[in-house]
């Protein structure tokens, strides 16, 4: 496969079809809206599926673009993005599913390579810096709008450019969007702290309830949906959470986990040797070394912790 095999396709599409992870963090909307204004700009009329989203990114360029669904059952192209594997798009798979021709884009390097063409290159911090590299090479011109796009994703994934697998090509490309016209302190600003309410209300929730185990090098804490519905918290509400724990001095991995309508919803994170894909990759789930997440069914938040943090001894 290679990008000319995908510019192909798109050129041969009449309906296309942009779709992301459910719960689509900065990166997949980042990305998939920077997709959305590329094909635009090169004629086409995609529709860009993003059922729910965080009002954190209500900032970016074409979120009023954005569909919960659409009435074609079979689209030409279907291009996900930021995604991993196809249950990871959930209510949205069938439009992936039944599309002619299947597309995917991605840094992750647990993709299973669920497209009928991928392009996945796991070295990228984002599969924002992957989409600059692929309008590139399309002849797309990179507007202010989709470097607003690109540059949410970027900076978000990496968290502000401080966590591991940041390249000395990522801030190359960032000085060039800034270049470019792009409000780079504006975006990060807006994409990494500002914070809602109910965002802020459940941080110190959850760093009330902060656990340490083994020595100091987990760190664990969780919210309910009670606690969701008490502070009105919308959807995204709970970003950032896990990042709490990681943060303190000595812990190598920061858990945490939100009771939703569909189970336990649980994220990982890591400061320097344990691969936390590889544990959630055991609950069925997966993502980066250092940053991953599952949903893990289970009768009590207590029962969760338990096989979580058992899988996570394993590693340290």
């Amino acid at each position: 496969m290679t990008l000319d095999d995908i510019i192909e396709k798109i050129n041969q599409a009449e309906t296309i079809a942009i779709l992301t992870h459910e719960n689509p963090d900065g990166d997949a909307m980042g990305s998939s809206l920077a997709m959305y204004h590329a094909l635009k700009s090169y004629g086409k009329n995609p529709d860009i599926i993003i059922p729910e989203f965080s009002k954190t990114f209500k900032c970016l360029p074409g979120i009023e673009e954005l569909k919960s669904q659409t009435d074609i059952e079979h689209y030409d192209l279907a291009i996900a993005l930021d995604c991993a594997t196809v249950k990871m798009l959930n209510g949205f798979a069938s439009y992936f599913e039944n599309a002619k021709t299947k597309v995917c884009i991605d840094h992750h390097a647990t993709n299973t390579m669920f497209g009928d063409y991928n392009y996945v290159n796991p070295d990228a911090p984002a599969c924002s810096q992957i989409l600059l590299v692929i309008l590139e090479y399309f002849g797309i011109e990179i507007t202010k709008d989709i470097g607003t796009c690109i540059l949410a994703g970027i900076i978000t994934d990496t968290g502000g450019f401080k966590y591991q697998g940041v390249t000395a090509e990522t801030f190359e490309f960032v000085a060039w969007l800034l270049n470019k016209g792009v409000n780079v302190s504006k975006v990060y600003h807006q994409v990494l702290q500002v914070k809602t309410k109910a965002n802020f209300e459940l941080h110190r929730i959850a760093n009330n309830r902060i656990e340490f185990l083994e020595d100091g090098k987990i760190a664990y804490t969780y919210i309910t949906e009670e606690d969701e519905q008490n502070v009105h918290a919308e959807n995204g509400d709970h970003e950032g959470i896990v990042e709490i724990g990681r943060d303190v001095e000595g812990v190598e991995v920061s858990i945490f986990i939100r009771q939703t309508s569909k189970g336990y919803r649980v994220s990982l994170r890591s400061n320097e040797y344990v691969n936390v894909s590889d544990a959630c990759s055991v609950f069925g789930g997966g993502g980066h070394p250092r940053a991953a997440g599952c949903t893990i069914q289970g009768n009590t938040i207590e029962q969760v912790k338990d096989k979580v943090v058992r899988e996570v001894i394993r590693l340290l």
